[in-house]
């Protein structure tokens, strides 16, 4: 695999259940805005996207929740595309306590659909670009 993009998050108080750990939907939270905040730096902005016509969907995430976080934690998001195919994604994406500890693991696969129709389509060739250069 290519470029890693580190993204930093800090734990809230919002982000924990009853018993002071991140809920688990939060997790793929924080990978969403790693991976929005990584295409961003790359030069593609989403919301550009979809006044041409195009989307990114997560189609299919795998995640192994290996340690909990806890409030006000720092974590660091790492996010590495790990695969391009003509309409869809797929990236590699790990949590990492300041200690080093792995929190959680995850492969996220995202199309590109048509918006509004949500059909698949092939994604744009500057951004496939962009995406076959961070591998």
């Amino acid at each position: 695999m290519g470029e890693c993009y580190e993204f930093p998050v800090r734990v809230y108080y919002e982000d924990t259940d009853a018993g002071g750990i991140v809920y688990n939907a939060n997790y793929l939270k924080f990978m969403e805005r790693a991976r929005t905040e990584f295409l961003r730096t790359a030069g593609v902005e989403q919301d550009i996207l979809l006044q041409q016509g195009y989307a990114f969907v997560v189609s299919r995430t795998e995640i192994d929740f290996r340690s909990a976080a806890r409030f006000n934690e720092l974590l660091t998001v790492l996010t590495q595309v790990s695969e391009v195919k003509r309409a869809s994604m797929r990236f590699s994406q790990q949590i990492l306590a300041t200690d080093g500890r792995l929190v959680t693991a995850a492969m996220v696969q995202i199309a590109c659909v048509s918006h509004p129709q949500m059909k698949p389509v092939a994604i744009p060739e500057n951004i496939k670009g962009v995406l076959l250069s961070a591998r």
